[in-house]
């Protein structure tokens, strides 16, 4: 039986992986991380639970195992455990980089169908752009609107930090645009992101656009968003930007 066989040999490898994860495992820095991750009742990760695994093992675990069948990597992905999502991640990221055409549509339409699951802002940041902005790669922007309005924190984090893809080519166009979607938002974290991503275009396009995009729109921004996009401007400037006496 094929079938039968090729799901043992998948749940043989997610066991291995889990295996390592108990092995790596450090509960005293898993109390700080659960602790830094918000994930007390009413926070942004409430649930959330950690093994206690320092990313650069993780990243080591990755290179590891970046090899598995898609599907192992999708059973990781909808796991309880933070460490092993975010393994389930970066796999991926890897495995997108260096996929065809076929396997890369798989894995774009794997990640956006478990969204819930990438439920943390670490485990969005350092999947989105690699995964669902190279995807897009500026060719069909209606996924990251749709994604910009939804309910979903995490879903309009996505979209935001999918855009760091353009902006890495120089392309600011979504991530301005998406910034002016973005600008009411009520979370703090959306406010960190667009500011980061806004700050990311003055770095890298070009800073008289950004200048431009907050000309009309610094004074009523969330004053996080403001300072995260600014950070890099003089001294002398960031100050007559948060005094709201730039003309």
């Amino acid at each position: 039986m094929p079938f039968r066989s090729e799901v043992r040999k998948l749940s043989n490898v997610v066991k291995t992986i889990h295996a390592d994860i108990r092995r790596l495992a450090n509960p005293e820095k898993a109390k700080l991380l659960q602790r830094f991750f918000k994930t007390s009742p009413g926070q942004y990760g409430e649930g959330d639970v950690f093994a206690g695994i320092p990313v650069p093992a993780t990243r080591k675990l990755a290179r590891k195992y970046r090899d598995i069948p898609i599907g192992c990597a999708a059973d990781l992905l909808k796991s309880p455990l933070h460490e092993e999502r975010l393994l389930a991640l970066l796999i991926l990221v890897e495995q997108y980089r260096k996929g065809d055409d076929s396997a890369r549509e798989r894995i774009y339409r794997l990640y956006l169908k478990n969204t819930c699951y990438i439920n943390n802002w670490d485990l969005v940041d350092l999947s989105a752009g690699h995964i669902v902005g190279a995807h897009l790669d500026g060719t069909d922007p209606v996924p990251l609107y749709r994604l910009a309005r939804s309910k979903s924190l995490w879903k309009r984090r996505i979209a935001i930090l999918a855009t760091f893809h353009d902006i890495m080519r120089g392309i600011p166009d979504h991530t301005l645009a998406l910034a002016d979607i973005l600008l009411a938002d009520r979370h703090d974290l959306i406010h960190k992101a667009v500011g980061w991503m806004l700050r990311e275009v003055g770095k890298r396009c070009d800073a008289d656009i950004l200048r431009e995009f907050l000309r009309t729109r610094y004074r009523s921004m969330p004053r996080t968003m403001l300072r995260y996009a600014i950070e890099r401007f003089p001294t002398k400037e960031r100050k007559a930007y948060l005094a709201g006496t730039i003309d």
